[in-house]
Parts: C-alpha cells; structure tokens; sequence
C-alpha cells in the first residue's frame, strides 16, 4: 500500500506563513541553532557557573538575570519533537532504524551520522545560524550571506556525495 504523503507546495506554503507569523509574533524568524545554544549554556552553567560567566559567548545568555531557556525557539524545538512523535505515532509509520546502504555497517553509518551532525552544528553557530535560520529566514528576507549559504550547502553536499555515494551502492 503506498503512503499518503503531503503534498510539497501545501507544506511549503504552511512554512511560509509561520515564517510571516514568526516575524509578526516573535519579531523575528525561525531556526533551531539558537535553542540548542540556549539548552548548551544551560547546562554548562550547572557543570560550571565560573566558566560560563567568564565566557564571552555564553554569559549574554544570563545577563540581567536572563533565563536561555525562556525563548521561543526552545518551544519550537521542544514542540517539533513532540509533533513529530505524535504524527508517527498517528501514521503508524514511527520505528527505529538505521537507514544505510549495503557497503556500511549500521555502526559505521552512524559514526558518520554523528560526525556530520558536530560539523553542521560548528559550522551553523560560526555561520550565525543553522540552514533553517539561514536558508528560510534568510532567504526570505533576500540576505546575500544567507543564499551564499545555500549555494555552499549545496556545492559542498554535491562535492561530498561523490566519495560518500559508494556507502549506498
């Protein structure tokens, strides 16, 4: 039985209108980046308050009392992992797995998962902001860094896929 998917242009659409709301609502756009900041400095500062105070990056976090935690983008994320708990759960299409090709063992795909994931996350802080924040926010609003971005997201992952390719073949 095929699945019932949505269709890209209604999805497309209903981002478009919550990046608008975002911008009415919050002032401004959406990104994940920033709450996975606000969750690092939180927990650095329970590890080591010192440390975090002393931190150019992450003591702006709690100047005047300020709570990282507190941001809307916390909710976003907190709320994306629900929603999408919840619809696999209602389409009956959530289990665990690990997508890979016959070349790469399960451990080894993940390995690769996992060093891609600390590289996107370095490069998306030193970017000031991850490819959401970047390519929808930005992008809409016609930022040149932000379709430089995009255009080297794309380049690098056309570069990459030719010596990863082989994992799926």
């Amino acid at each position: 039985m095929k699945k019932k998917l949505w269709d890209p242009v209604f999805g497309g659409i209903v981002i478009g209108i919550s990046i608008i709301l975002t911008f009415y609502i919050a002032g401004r756009g959406l990104g994940a980046s920033g709450a996975l900041t606000a969750f690092a400095a939180t927990i650095q500062n329970i590890v080591s308050p010192s440390v975090t105070q002393s931190s150019q990056y992450f003591s702006k976090y709690f100047a005047n009392g300020a709570n990282p935690l507190d941001d809307y983008l916390v909710y976003l994320v907190i709320g994306v992992m629900i929603g999408s708990f919840i619809a696999g759960m209602v389409s009956k299409d959530m289990k665990l797995e690990v997508l890979k090709g016959p070349n790469i063992s399960s451990k080894g795909r993940l390995w690769y998962a996992l060093a891609g994931g600390i590289l996107v996350g370095y490069a998306a802080r030193m970017a000031r902001g991850c490819t959401s924040g970047q390519a929808l926010v930005g992008g809409a609003e016609l930022s040149v860094g932000a379709w430089a971005f995009m255009f080297s997201i794309f380049a690098g992952g056309f570069a990459v896929a030719y010596f990863i390719r082989r994992q799926w073949i």
